[in-house]
């Protein structure tokens, strides 16, 4: 596929794709993380700070279009797939339409978040974690993590490019964990030098950009 960017994990084949999205294809799995749907409603809802009610629509569209790409047989969104729980049934009804559409097309399990801690009315199968192959999914990484998917830090990078830095979300990964940037439109990033990532990804890490295009460099730390 171009405009992706493959690399090697727990002996598997995976790629990178610009949206953020992860693709396995030997195991026919798309994984997404902190999609956060609603989010625009909850901050409004808590705070009347009102933001561009566009999140829901172009994180759906995006998704659609990654599937459409690669065909998944099943999908696993790995928590935070809701902005919170109230979010979650005050989507509008073509959203939910559309999110129901998305779900019933694979075999698709919604990890909890701690955003999302219980199922949500969409279809698909609600899971505390996901084991496939040599791969486990959570929505947090673990201490005894071994080839170890997460999401919840949606992780961020930067490199300096003639002079300029250019920060974008980002894969980390290592021997043992992968971290996937946050899927969801305005979900923002944590930098990658923050304590809470360096301490968990070990010496020699590294980070995969995404967008156009995409890049891998060793994790800034």
């Amino acid at each position: 596929m171009s405009g992706t960017k493959a690399f090697a994990f727990a002996g598997e084949r995976l790629v990178a794709l610009p949206s953020g999205a992860l693709w396995w294809p030997a195991a026919g799995v798309l994984t997404v993380s902190d999609l956060h749907l609603g989010k625009s409603e909850r901050i409004a809802r808590r705070s009347g700070m009102l933001l561009p009610p566009y999140e829901v629509e172009d994180t759906l569209r995006t998704l659609e279009q990654d599937m459409e790409a690669v065909q998944p047989r099943a999908v696993i969104s790995l928590g935070d797939s809701f902005d919170d729980m109230e979010a979650a049934v005050r989507l509008h009804p073509d959203h939910r339409a559309w999110i129901m559409r998305l779900v019933e097309s694979v075999d698709w399990t919604w990890v909890t978040g701690n955003h999302d801690p219980a199922p949500v009315a969409y279809g698909g199968t609600p899971a505390d974690g996901v084991e496939c192959g040599p791969l486990s999914f959570v929505h947090i990484a673990t201490d005894a993590g071994r080839h170890e998917v997460s999401g919840h830090y949606h992780p961020k990078a930067s490199l300096r490019v003639r002079g300029r830095a250019i920060s974008r979300p980002a894969f980390l990964h290592d021997g043992n964990r992968l971290i996937l940037p946050a899927y969801g439109t305005f979900t923002g990033g944590l930098r990658s030098r923050d304590p809470a990532l360096s301490k968990l990804m070990a010496p020699g890490a590294r980070a995969i950009l995404a967008g156009s295009p995409m890049v891998e460099i060793p994790m800034p730390r």
